[in-house]
C-alpha cells in the first residue's frame, strides 16, 4: 500500500498535514489555524467520516483518498451553497487531466463514472475573521471494495478501473488539491459563473428524466436542464421550470 505523505502533496502556498488517523478530516480542517494560507488533511482512515446530510462516508485503509481542504472565501453567504458544484467541477477537471474521461458530476455532490459513484463532496463553513472559512471534503474511491457497493446499495466505481497503473494517492490528491485552489480562486472573483458551463457539461444526468426527493419529502420529476443561478437543479416539469435546491436524485432514465 502506497503511503500518504505530506512532502508528496505539497503545493505552492498550501499547508499540508497528513495523519494516520482521525474521526474526520473536515473537522480538523475546520479548527485548523490557515496563518494566511490554505490547509489540507488528510488522512490514511477516517473513524466517522461524514457524507451529505450525516450518512457515513465508508472508507477502508489504503482504498482510497479522503482529504479536507480549509481555505477562505469572500464571497456572500447566498453564494455559498455552489462551493459543492465548484469542487466537483475541480475534482472532474482533474480526473479526466489523468486519464478518467467517464468522470462526471451528479447534482449536488457526487463524482460519478459509467452510472456508478465514484466519490463524493461535502462542503461545511463557518465564519472566520471577518470572511468565510469553507472547508472542502473529498472523498474518491481508487481500489476495487466489492462489500463498498452492498453496504450503499448501489452501484460504485474505482479509479483503477480506469487508470492502469494507478497513480500513487499522493499524486492524486496534489492534483485535485491544484484544481481545487483554481477553482477557488475564480469562484472567489466571479462566483459560480466561473465553473457553470463546465458543470452543465460534465453533468452524468444532462437532458435525462429525474426523480428527486425534496427536502421535505416530497417527489418531483422533471428533465434536468442545467443549473439555476444559485446553483439549484433546474428541471423541466409539465409546469415549467423548477430549481430544487434542496433534494437527492432518486433515480434517472432517458427522457
Amino acid at each position: 500500500m502506497d503511503r500518504l505523505d505530506a512532502a508528496a502533496i505539497a503545493l505552492p502556498g498550501l499547508e499540508v498535514r497528513v495523519v494516520d488517523r482521525c474521526s474526520s478530516t473536515n473537522e480538523l480542517a475546520l479548527r485548523a489555524p490557515l496563518a494566511g494560507r490554505p490547509v489540507l488533511v488528510a488522512a490514511e482512515e477516517q473513524s466517522a467520516g461524514r457524507g451529505r446530510r450525516g450518512r457515513r462516508w465508508h472508507s477502508v485503509r489504503g482504498a482510497g483518498i479522503t482529504f479536507s481542504l480549509a481555505r477562505r472565501v469572500s464571497r456572500p453567504a447566498r453564494e455559498l451553497p455552489g462551493l459543492a458544484l465548484v469542487a466537483g467541477v475541480a475534482a472532474a477537471r482533474a480526473l479526466r487531466s489523468l486519464g478518467v474521461a467517464p468522470a462526471s458530476l451528479k447534482w449536488p455532490n457526487d463524482l460519478e463514472a459509467c452510472g456508478a459513484k465514484l466519490g463524493g463532496i461535502l462542503v461545511e463553513t463557518r465564519a472566520d475573521a471577518g470572511a468565510t472559512r469553507a472547508v472542502i471534503g473529498i472523498g474518491i474511491n481508487c481500489r476495487r471494495d466489492a462489500g463498498l457497493s452492498r453496504r450503499l446499495r448501489r452501484p460504485v466505481a474505482s479509479l483503477d478501473e480506469f487508470l492502469s497503473p494507478l497513480p500513487p494517492r499522493n499524486d492524486l490528491i496534489a492534483a485535485i488539491a491544484k484544481a481545487l485552489l483554481e477553482a477557488l480562486e475564480a469562484f472567489d472573483a466571479s462566483g459560480l459563473e466561473a465553473v457553470r458551463l463546465d458543470w452543465e457539461a460534465m453533468d452524468a444526468h444532462a437532458g435525462r428524466r429525474l426523480r428527486v426527493r425534496l427536502g421535505d419529502g416530497r417527489v418531483l420529476t422533471g428533465v434536468a436542464s442545467g443549473l439555476a443561478e444559485d446553483g439549484g437543479l433546474r428541471l423541466a416539469t409539465r409546469k415549467g421550470l423548477r430549481a430544487v435546491r434542496s433534494g437527492r436524485v432518486v433515480s434517472s432514465r432517458p427522457a
